[in-house]
């Protein structure tokens, strides 16, 4: 039940990061610290925060791509009629219960 509960909250955080407002998060984060500590900014706090701004694009633009594909996937699994219900639905699941039904219906094929 914690193993479960853990996991749903690191996919959750994830796709937190992927929304504009982490940006808005970052640009406080990068504000306060120039605020109150602007001694230690040197050129390790500037790749710190070019690493963390960079994180934050390549997460929103996977999660776009993601997005897309999964809406075509939809549209075809409509389209065909034929889809199993589980596999319909499985947008819902945590990744390892998502590779598990894989695995299941590659063996059972």
């Amino acid at each position: 039940m914690a193993n479960h509960q853990i996991r749903s909250t690191i996919t959750h955080i994830g796709t937190l990061t992927s929304r504009p407002q982490a940006f808005l998060v970052f640009f406080a984060y990068i504000v306060l610290w120039l605020t109150f500590d602007l001694r230690s900014v040197d050129w390790h706090a500037i790749a710190t925060m070019a690493t963390w701004a960079m994180t934050l694009f390549i997460q929103r633009a996977e999660h776009r791509d993601t997005q897309a594909l999964h809406a075509k996937l939809d549209e075809l699994l409509r389209a065909v009629g034929e889809a199993d219900s589980e596999t319909a639905k499985i947008d819902d699941k945590e990744p390892e219960e998502i590779e598990d039904q894989r695995e299941r219906k590659q063996q059972h094929n």
